[in-house]
């Protein structure tokens, strides 16, 4: 065979290795992070709940979720360990206008993202202006309510018990 021909698979496992290698090291950074919990450190789990790191064992997690509240997870549940500014932000709520997360400042609302203060209304085509208000007469009103002779005939010709798309026949 020639190189033309293996260079296609040769690509392909290329390509997996990469992926596999990259994975792996993810997969690492997690365990090492977990495996470096210490008591009183808040954490986020894999559900979203914010707790507190009680006890530490091998495969387990004692996490207070509430005061005087404590749930055992596993330590593959656990997401995220958080600083200590970051845990008491978003459970406490405590008032810091950034956080650093990773060496980037997190802003606590989007109008710095926006670039405007939000003071800028969106048209989203809709107006409810005096001419949509006029628009239903009562000539308009009163020809919607009554059918029109090819709706009365179809209606007298359709049996009354027809069923109707969509209707079942149980009661």
């Amino acid at each position: 065979m020639s190189l033309v021909t293996l260079l296609p698979f040769i690509v392909l496992i290329g390509a997996m290795f990469l992926m596999t290698r990259s994975a792996k090291k993810k997969q690492q950074a997690a365990a090492q992070m977990r495996n470096e919990m210490q008591p009183g450190t808040g954490v986020r789990t894999i559900g979203g709940m914010y707790a507190t790191v009680k006890e530490v064992h091998d495969d387990t997690v004692l996490l207070e979720v509430a005061p005087g509240v404590h749930a055992v997870y596993a330590k593959n549940s656990i997401g995220a360990v958080l600083t200590d500014a970051e845990y008491n932000h978003i459970v406490h709520g405590d008032e810091e206008e950034d956080i650093e997360v990773d060496g980037a400042v997190v802003p606590d609302d989007a109008s710095s993202l926006t670039g405007d203060d939000g003071a800028a209304k969106i048209d989203l085509g809709k107006k409810d202006g005096p001419d949509d208000a006029e628009a239903d007469t009562a000539a308009d009103v009163k020809a919607d309510a009554e059918p029109t002779t090819v709706d009365a005939d179809a209606a007298k010709a359709e049996p009354k018990d027809a069923k109707a798309d969509g209707e079942s026949g149980a009661k």
